[in-house]
């Protein structure tokens, strides 16, 4: 069996959550001991697609003509297209009938979480099957480690009484920034980190003004951060905060929960049912719920849920998917 992992575009995602994906599935596939390939003009059984677009649909149809499977890793939704870029909640509609396109040429559909495959069951035009296999998570670079986390420290120059919330994610609205910033201005008290980038231009410009001039003076905002830093920072704050509104899983919530850091989410359905308040996670719905919670965890006034958080991040292990990944491979080469 040799796979064919496609990603349109791949310079480009390289940041993104659909980035990090393809490194797990390389990784995952490596730990089964799959053959793969990057490139769709080489020999291969199964193609595995993961992003939608003219590329993708012309590699799709080469494919079809080789007589080759087709399984399509669904990570979009119309729903988390919304409240994005610039025009994306007009361009919205259009997205969804692209996406419906697309995923119906499959012989199979593969989507993250149990909520996201529930949303393409909805989807009128699409009549695969699918199956929800978590993006995984690479369990031996998030972890606690102390030299990652005085990296962290360093870099911020921050001072041993300084408590930090951090946030990873694109500057989308979708992604629950503008409710981080007044969580952050309720809270001065607290250093606030948003990491992650998007080119201003291609966000509306309410998002575009917090960013440049109107955020709160104790939120810093670093750009796109990688390596010991960012991992470091997973571990060694006092709090993640990810107020998203909308996610197919959230990579960085699996990283959070890796790192064993306290996990503060907005309850969305996403999460449920392998999230849940109080024993892995903690939630909430508005922003006085969020200043809240994040005040309590910050000052240790609720239970330490990390290693129940661990635990479930283990559960989502980059093995483990690539087990679930051998399965249906197996069962499309069947059809």
């Amino acid at each position: 069996m040799k796979v064919c992992l496609y990603f349109e575009g791949e310079k480009m995602i390289s940041t993104s959550g659909i980035g990090r994906a393809l490194k797990h599935q390389k990784a995952a596939l490596a730990s089964q001991g799959i053959e793969y390939t990057l490139d769709p003009d080489d020999d291969y059984d199964i193609l595995h697609i993961n992003t939608v677009g003219p590329s993708s649909l012309g590699v799709i149809a080469k494919a079809r003509k080789r007589g080759l499977k087709v399984i399509y890793h669904a990570h979009s939704t119309e729903e988390d297209f919304r409240n994005s870029f610039v025009l994306s909640n007009q361009i919205a509609p259009v997205f969804k009938k692209l996406l419906i396109t697309c995923y119906s040429k499959a012989d199979y559909i593969i989507t993250p979480t149990p909520y996201s495959k529930s949303l393409l069951e909805g989807y009128e035009g699409i009549n695969v099957p699918i199956v929800d296999i978590s993006n995984g998570i690479d369990l031996d670079r998030f972890h606690y480690n102390k030299e990652k986390v005085k990296a962290f420290r360093r870099y911020f120059s921050l001072k041993d009484e300084d408590k930090v919330v951090i946030s990873v994610g694109l500057y989308f609205e979708r992604k629950g920034l503008l409710d981080f910033m007044e969580v952050a201005k309720q809270l001065p008290q607290y250093k606030f980190i948003w990491f992650g980038y998007t080119p201003l231009y291609t966000v509306p410009k309410k998002i575009r003004e917090v960013i440049e001039e109107d955020h709160p003076h104790n939120v810093i905002l670093p750009g796109y951060v990688k390596g010991p830093v960012i991992e470091g920072a997973y571990a060694g704050a006092d709090c993640f905060f990810f107020p998203s509104k909308e996610e197919t899983e959230g990579i960085v919530v699996l990283e959070a929960l890796a790192s064993s850091q306290q996990v503060l989410l907005r309850d969305i359905p996403v999460y449920d049912p392998w999230l849940l308040h109080g024993v892995n996670c903690y939630k909430g719905k508005t922003v006085a719920d969020f200043v809240d919670l994040t005040e309590k965890i910050v000052e240790g006034k609720v239970d330490n849920l990390t290693e129940n958080g661990r635990f479930t991040a283990e559960s989502r292990s980059i093995e483990c998917i690539g087990e679930k990944l051998r399965e249906v491979y197996e069962k499309v080469l069947a059809l």
